[in-house]
C-alpha cells in the first residue's frame, strides 16, 4: 500500500470517528427524548461505529510496518485482526439491543414518536451512507479489508436507522412497533457481523485462490510459457497487502534444470511485475 494511499485510509477512518461521535450524540438525544429501546440501540450502534473506526486506525499503523525477523511477511494481517475484533465487538452489542427489545415488548409500553427524533434519524441515514460509500470505495481503492468492513458498518447503521424511520410513522398505532424495530435492527446488524466474520476467519485461516485469479494465472503462464502446462494445487496466503502464492505447474521430464529454473523464476518477476504476488512454484515432470 502506497504512503499516499495509506494517507487516505487513515483520513477517512479519523473522520470517520469524528463523524459517528456526532450522529451518536443526536441519535441517543432523540432516543432518550422519547425512551425508544430502537433508538437507542440505533445510537450505541453508531458509538461502536467510531471505536470500530479506531481500531481500523490501530490497524492500519500495525499493517504499515516494515517486515521483521520475527515477521518476514509483514504486519499487514493486522487489518484482517482488526476487522476480526469488530465483527465481535458488534455480535456482543447487538444481543444485547435484542434482549432489551423483548424486554420492551413483554412490558407492552407505547412509544409516542416525535417529528424532532423523526427528522433526526432522517438525516443519519444520508449521513451514514455518504460515510459508507466514501469507506468502502477508499478501501477498495487501497485494498484495505478493514476501511471496507467499517464501510458496510456505516451502511449497515444507514439501512437500521432508514428502519427505524419507517417504523417510527407507524409507532404511534401499534404498541409493538417499537420492540419488533429493534429486534429487527439487531437481526439486521447479526446478518452484517456474520458476513463479515466468515470472510475474515476464512482469510486469517487460509483460503484457495478464487477461480477467476486461477485463470488470470494460467493465462499469463500460458502467453508466455509455451511449455508449462497443468498449473495446479494453488494456495494463497494474504498479509494484508503482501501476497503469498504456492503452485505447482509440469515442465517436459527431459528439459534442463537450468532452463527449467529459469522459467520459474520469470513466471514469478511476471506475477510479480502484473499481479503484486510473491510466487513460490513447485515443479513436477510431465509424461
Amino acid at each position: 500500500m502506497g504512503k499516499n494511499l495509506r494517507h487516505a485510509g487513515y483520513i477517512m477512518a479519523w473522520f470517520s470517528v469524528i463523524i459517528n461521535f456526532i450522529v451518536f450524540a443526536f441519535k441517543l438525544l432523540a432516543g432518550y427524548k422519547i425512551s425508544s429501546i430502537a433508538m437507542i440501540a440505533d445510537a450505541w450502534h453508531t458509538l461502536s461505529d467510531s471505536f470500530t473506526s479506531f481500531i481500523v486506525i490501530i490497524g492500519f499503523w500495525i499493517a504499515s510496518k516494515p517486515a521483521d525477523e520475527k515477521h518476514p511477511f509483514g504486519h499487514g494481517r493486522a487489518e484482517s485482526i482488526a476487522s476480526l475484533i469488530i465483527s465481535i465487538f458488534l455480535a456482543i452489542v447487538a444481543f444485547n439491543f435484542l434482549k432489551d427489545s423483548f424486554i420492551r415488548l413483554h412490558s407492552r409500553v407505547w412509544i409516542e414518536y416525535s417529528s424532532f427524533s423523526i427528522i433526526i434519524f432522517s438525516i443519519t441515514v444520508v449521513i451514514k451512507e455518504i460515510l459508507a460509500n466514501f469507506s468502502i470505495r477508499i478501501g477498495r481503492k487501497i485494498n484495505s479489508p478493514s476501511l471496507i468492513t467499517d464501510g458496510w458498518h456505516h451502511r449497515s447503521d444507514a439501512l437500521a436507522s432508514l428502519l427505524i424511520v419507517a417504523g417510527a410513522l407507524f409507532g404511534n398505532y401499534f404498541w409493538w412497533m417499537d420492540g419488533i424495530m429493534g429486534i429487527g435492527v439487531s437481526i439486521f446488524i447479526l446478518y452484517i457481523t456474520y458476513g463479515i466474520l466468515k470472510k475474515v476467519v476464512s482469510s486469517l485461516l487460509g483460503e484457495e485462490p478464487c477461480p477467476l485469479l486461477k485463470k488470470q494465472i494460467e493465462e499469463i503462464i500460458n502467453e508466455n510459457f509455451p511449455f508449462v502446462s497443468n498449473a495446479h494445487h494453488f494456495h494463497i496466503h494474504r498479509y494484508g497487502d503482501h501476497v503469498e502464492l504456492t503452485f505447482h505447474i509440469m515442465l517436459p521430464s527431459d528439459m534442463k534444470l537450468k532452463e527449467a529454473h529459469d522459467i520459474v523464476v520469470n513466471i514469478e518477476k511476471i506475477l510479480r511485475k502484473e499481479m503484486n504476488i510473491e510466487s513460490t512454484i513447485h515443479i513436477d515432470p510431465a509424461n
